[in-house]
């Protein structure tokens, strides 16, 4: 009875996400690159609220992606610096993180998908 109890309870928390039983090794995002706290935070309330995050990608952003709403593709394991990719692979894919700092600056993360 506790056997067939914890089968079950583990592919409910498998179906569910829960946790997931696979592991990712690559992201594909989009960013936004910007000097301050300030301004991640005022874009990603923007975004939120229903802002493009490609158009503030273009408008707003630092980094040379930014002409292509922020484009990153697909990046695996150790390609970012730690806090990004910790980030980025935290966060469930269609969502955008919260501002994320790094030495270049700061980060907003759009998780296209996860592979």
């Amino acid at each position: 009875m506790i056997k067939n109890l914890c089968k079950l309870l583990t592919m409910v928390i498998m179906l569910t996400g829960i946790v997931s039983a696979e592991e990712y090794t690559q992201v594909r995002a989009e960013h936004i690159l910007v000097k301050t706290a300030v301004e991640a935070q005022q874009i990603k309330k923007e975004i939120d609220n229903g802002g493009d995050f490609e158009y503030y990608a273009r408008v707003y952003s630092l980094c040379p992606s930014g002409k292509n709403g922020g484009d990153l593709g697909y990046f695996g394991r150790d390609q970012m610096v730690k806090e990004f990719e910790r980030a980025a692979f935290n966060t469930p894919v269609g969502n955008v993180s919260n501002p994320v700092y790094t030495q270049f600056g700061w980060h907003l993360i759009k998780v296209l998908d996860k592979r």
